[in-house]
């Protein structure tokens, strides 16, 4: 079974401002993306059974907003194939009372963290609660690292690098950095590879094969393809098309003399139970 760890639950336009759909029609040359969620649409995407973490968002700064009872009225439709994460703005006030809300009462089972769209740094030593909530109560934390769109939101907050102290202080918690940083690629695996718990996720990075295929070189090179999960970003891209970019990418390398991928390795991420590895 393939494990899922990075999946949206959000109803749209409606969870998003003006301004962000605004401003992603003009990442994307005018065309505004449908970004509806609907399960049924994500299981006819997987040819092979899956097991989804699914999330929304939290980001007042850049325009994103759902509710984490929205994600778990999402995930109790279909409980046995999702597993719910709580979502916190920490710029704004009252999240450390929806964290209390989204784990205890919710029963939501880790928590996403948007640092560059909502403003803040991982390792600001305010959000130490956060992070000892997390290490008290076993939850795994997924954060977005890489690039955006959005104007306002910093880039310099989304740097892998942010999540070296964090993991040095509170080293029992699963952190899993999104996008393997992308495109700061070499300083995600390198703290991958310091931190026992550390980890990183493949979610929408297929649509740039040879980006991809450099990121996981270094991943190989490194020796960390332990610490790569495999993830969609769905609504963004598919199980299926995830797949397909992945075990395409040595192609593009027919005719040079290039270093290929060990698709053995890739294959072994695949299908690595991942629920195990994040204590769920």
């Amino acid at each position: 079974m393939i494990i899922d760890v990075h999946s949206h639950a959000w109803r749209y336009p409606d969870h998003f401002t003006d301004d962000f759909r605004q401003q992603a029609r003009r990442a994307r040359a005018g065309v505004e993306v449908d970004l509806t969620v609907r399960f049924e649409d994500y299981q006819r995407a997987a040819s092979e059974p899956v097991r989804t973490i699914v999330f929304g968002g939290k980001a007042r700064l850049s325009g994103l907003w759902v509710d984490d009872q929205y994600v778990a009225d999402y995930v109790a439709t279909h409980s046995d194939e999702l597993i719910g994460f709580l979502s916190l703005d920490p710029t704004q006030p009252g999240w450390e009372d929806e964290l209390r809300f989204g784990h205890q009462e919710l029963k939501l089972r880790g928590i996403k963290l948007m640092p560059m769209y909502a403003g803040f740094r991982p390792d600001e030593p305010r959000l130490d609660a956060l992070w000892g909530y997390a290490q008290r109560h076993h939850l795994p934390v997924l954060l977005h690292t890489g690039t955006t769109f959005v104007a306002q939101a910093p880039l310099e907050l989304t740097l892998p690098r942010h999540l070296d102290p964090v993991a040095t202080r509170f080293p029992d918690v699963p952190i899993i950095m999104a996008h393997l940083g992308h495109p700061y690629e070499g300083e995600c695996v390198v703290t991958a590879r310091k931190h026992p718990n550390v980890y990183a996720d493949i979610s929408a990075l297929h649509y740039r094969p040879w980006q991809f295929y450099n990121s996981l070189m270094l991943v190989q090179e490194y020796g960390v393809w332990d610490k790569i999960l495999f993830g969609t970003d769905y609504p963004f891209t598919t199980v299926n098309a995830t797949l397909a970019g992945l075990r395409s990418l040595n192609r593009i390398l027919d005719g040079t003399s290039l270093p290929r991928l060990d698709e053995d390795a890739m294959e072994r991420m695949i299908y690595r139970d991942l629920l195990a590895v994040l204590g769920l």
